[in-house]
């Protein structure tokens, strides 16, 4: 059985693991089930015909290889797993293997070639050791490179009859990075400002007060001396790239946008923000998105904590998302991941949540570190108006 099952896993992993560790692992569970098979046939024959003289010792090394690989399989999943079926089978599988190893040992009236044996059980733990430990320990600690967003604002044209404008913003997002991302979702907004002008410095209270009023991340404004700041009135927004679409090692998209203003206008300044929520494909796969729902309705699979809210409506899109490894793919129970549009003051506010079928939310450690969910922002970038609202 611990063939049948390590071989099962290990093939998988060959085929589908998303990482080429994953895929790596999986061969050293095709070899230690091809192993494990040739210790079954030694230890057969060495307890019941006594034909080859070195069955013994071909039985110690597969009956080893097999309780040291289940035993590190067994504590994937009981540190990940959710079924109960599979951590008791696999604890069956490790003390067997353990107990035949043992038993092997104990019948064996010597053991030829104790060195290369020796050497042999030291090599099979290592690379089991190594392994686990790579995967476990070292990839997580590793630093990651995110892709990078850059905003260029192009200058204000009067369109045809002069009574509006407008600002073309180039976007481009660079993965300069070693893993591929998947977009989930993009957006851009623009915020147009009026900002008077003060005579003389302003007081340390005043300093306060736009402190206080600016707080909020999503309306960010600087606190200046003589600049006096109004609250942002949003003017544009919308997604910048589709979603779905893969960003590959090395790879680079731009799009551009195109903010449209009439020229009699009450504001001074217009300020970009741009942003994209990604997850990496080395450690999560993505079905495609699909819309599920809204705030709105009633019949929709939104989840019942933003029907709640009362001070934003919200689209859904979800997607089945799946493990990085065939271990895990197993003996998990299905994930999903929502992605939700948030539509306020400023724009959208999007927001991924991973879950079980049964409703239960991944902590938000898991979603970034297990699952990869990234999120890139750039801006404030900020142009004047007073240019082209001045043009004749």
């Amino acid at each position: 059985m611990t063939t049948g099952m390590l071989g099962w896993l290990g093939y998988e992993d060959v085929v589908t693991a998303l990482r080429f560790t994953g895929r790596l692992t999986g061969a050293v569970l095709v070899a230690v089930a091809f192993t494990t098979l040739l210790g079954a046939v030694a230890a057969a024959d060495h307890w019941l015909s006594g034909k080859y003289d070195s069955s013994g010792v071909i039985a110690l090394i597969g009956t080893f290889a097999a309780a040291l690989t289940n035993l590190f399989v067994w504590a994937e999943i009981l540190k990940n797993g959710d079924y109960w079926y599979f951590q008791v089978l696999f604890g069956l599988l490790t003390v067997g293997s353990v107990w035949a190893a043992f038993t092997v040992y104990r019948t064996l009236d010597q053991i030829p070639a104790p060195k290369r044996v020796a050497a042999t059980l030291v090599v099979t733990t290592v690379i089991a050791v190594a392994n686990f430990g790579y995967q476990n320990l070292y990839q997580p600690s590793q630093r990651e490179t995110l892709p990078v967003i850059r905003l260029d604002v192009g200058k204000a044209m009067q369109n045809r009859g002069g009574r509006s404008f407008s600002v073309p913003v180039d976007i481009e997002i660079e993965n300069r990075g070693d893993a591929a991302f998947y977009v989930l979702a993009t957006e851009f907004h623009a915020m147009a400002e009026q900002v008077r002008l003060s005579r003389k410095d302003r007081s340390t209270r005043d300093w306060r007060a736009d402190a206080e009023r600016w707080k909020d991340f999503r309306a960010y404004n600087p606190v200046s001396r003589r600049e006096i700041h109004q609250p942002g009135v949003l003017v544009s927004a919308q997604p910048w790239m589709p979603y779905g679409r893969w960003i590959y090692a090395k790879d680079m998209f731009s799009a551009r946008v195109v903010v449209q203003l009439p020229k009699k206008n009450r504001y001074d300044q217009l300020t970009f923000y741009a942003g994209a929520h990604l997850t990496r494909k080395d450690l999560s796969s993505v079905d495609r998105l699909k819309a599920s729902g809204s705030s709105w309705e009633n019949k929709s699979r939104v989840a019942a904590w933003v029907k709640k809210q009362k001070d934003f409506s919200s689209l859904a899109y979800e997607s089945r998302i799946r493990e990085n490894n065939s271990i895990d793919a197993r003996t998990r129970k299905a994930r999903y991941i929502t992605v939700y549009w948030q539509f306020g003051q400023h724009g959208v506010n999007l927001l991924e949540t991973i879950n079980t079928s049964g409703g239960k939310d991944e902590s938000q450690d898991v979603v970034e570190n297990r699952y990869g969910v990234r999120q890139v922002y750039t801006g404030p970038v900020t142009t004047t108006l007073w240019d082209v609202k001045n043009q004749h």
